[in-house]
């Protein structure tokens, strides 16, 4: 199949603000081969993404991504890893094109599901798709009561997992934080799984950190998610020895395999996080996936904006029946939820499984990708790089 056009589509809310919500904008990507259309998507600024993908070449490492793409062929899963060889070449230099080749991958994974008429799985070498247990992913409230009130609306709603991130935690006092992860457990109760991100409040500073492992322990929290900056893995292997019973968690900040064993090996942590649409796509993912299963680490999905983007972030350890929890975004913005006609919903076990048919088995919305369509253009010298594409 000879890539024919790659095409990036900005859609976002009409109001982004500062909180830590990667659903308030998106920026998905369509390939097509032949009479096959595909899409995937990136988790990065949609902006950024698209100039990297067109930017004239600045020298022989820093080359624009989609030009590495079009016109190659891709007729299996060789021919992806061979290209991704190739930015990871031409492109070292240009520090999104991890990003933006995400987006790439991912639709190049659907393209060859859709050509081969089965799962991307069945392409990563998984002969059947595990029921994952979803954790509702959600912002911390601004208060104690209010994370009370976010995580009682998600026990009601069936969530036996519930993790509470970012917002107040860390900015104020320990008592502060005591209170929301109270709130917190409470909310879910006693039997429910606790999950907490601290978004990398805390830098590297151990101390700070661990002054919070007595409170989280208090409530019984199963891991501490990025209480560092996503490299700073001495910190995260500092910490980890430092903690009784609760593990670390990390690696979405990955954009390579080479991050993501870090945070494994020199890191310390208990729980692999990895986001697809930052790491290099679904390829890199399961590498990381099996080099996880091989560490006897738990893998985890980063999601937190579309299905497009949770179904791509599953595929990778779909197959592995050990590796149960899965990042499930239960309150995006409009615009996330409504860009796709098809959603990965909890059945009446409260597990999720991820589509059967071809490819990843999403559907796009275009009527709602155009209703939150930002026309954008990048000119260089005169001369067009970019133009909001035709949806047609």
């Amino acid at each position: 199949m000879k890539i024919e056009s790659i095409d990036f589509f900005y859609i976002s809310m009409p109001v982004v603000t500062d909180a830590g919500d990667g659903s308030q904008d998106a920026l998905l990507v369509r390939v097509r081969s032949g009479n096959i259309e595909a899409w995937g998507e990136c988790e990065a600024s949609p902006l950024t993404s698209i100039a990297s993908s067109i930017a004239p070449m600045s020298h022989g490492a820093c080359r624009p991504v989609s030009a590495q793409v079009l016109g190659e062929d891709v007729s299996s899963p060789k021919d992806i890893a061979r290209l991704a060889a190739t930015i990871q070449w031409n492109c070292m230099d240009l520090l999104q094109a991890a990003h933006t080749w995400s987006g790439i991958e991912i639709a190049l994974w659907d393209l060859l599901g859709k050509k081969e008429s089965v799962p991307v799985y069945k392409l990563l070498g998984y002969d059947k798709a595990y029921p994952k247990v979803p954790y509702a992913s959600q912002l911390f409230g601004d208060t104690a009561q209010e994370t009370l009130t976010l995580c009682k609306a998600a026990r009601d709603a069936g969530y036996r997992a519930v993790k509470c991130g970012w917002g107040p935690f860390g900015r104020g006092t320990l008592k502060d934080d005591a209170d929301h992860l109270q709130a917190a457990r409470e909310g879910i109760g006693k039997d429910g799984t606790l999950l907490i991100d601290a978004g990398q409040i805390f830098g590297e500073d151990v101390d700070a950190a661990a002054a919070r492992l007595p409170a989280l322990e208090g409530v019984n929290a199963t891991w501490f998610e990025e209480p560092f900056n996503g490299s700073a893995y001495e910190a995260y292997g500092a910490l980890a020895k430092r903690s009784r019973t609760v593990r670390l968690a990390g690696g979405e900040a990955a954009h390579n395999t080479f991050m993501a064993r870090h945070t494994i090996d020199y890191g310390g942590v208990g729980f692999i996080q990895i986001d697809c649409g930052r790491i290099g796509g679904i390829g890199p993912a399961k590498q990381v996936a099996d080099y996880a299963v091989g560490k006897g680490i738990t893998y985890v999905n980063h999601t937190f904006t579309t299905h497009l983007a949770l179904c791509a972030s599953i595929q990778p350890f779909a197959g592995l029946k050990d590796h149960k929890i899965c990042e499930y975004p239960v309150r995006p913005q409009p615009m996330a939820w409504e860009m796709c006609k098809t959603h990965i919903a909890p059945n009446a076990q409260g597990e999720i499984v991820v589509p059967e048919a071809p490819g990843l088995g999403i559907e796009i919305d275009l009527a709602a990708v155009k209703k939150y369509l930002i026309d954008a253009e990048i000119k260089v010298g005169g001369k067009v790089l970019y133009k909001t594409p035709s949806l047609a």
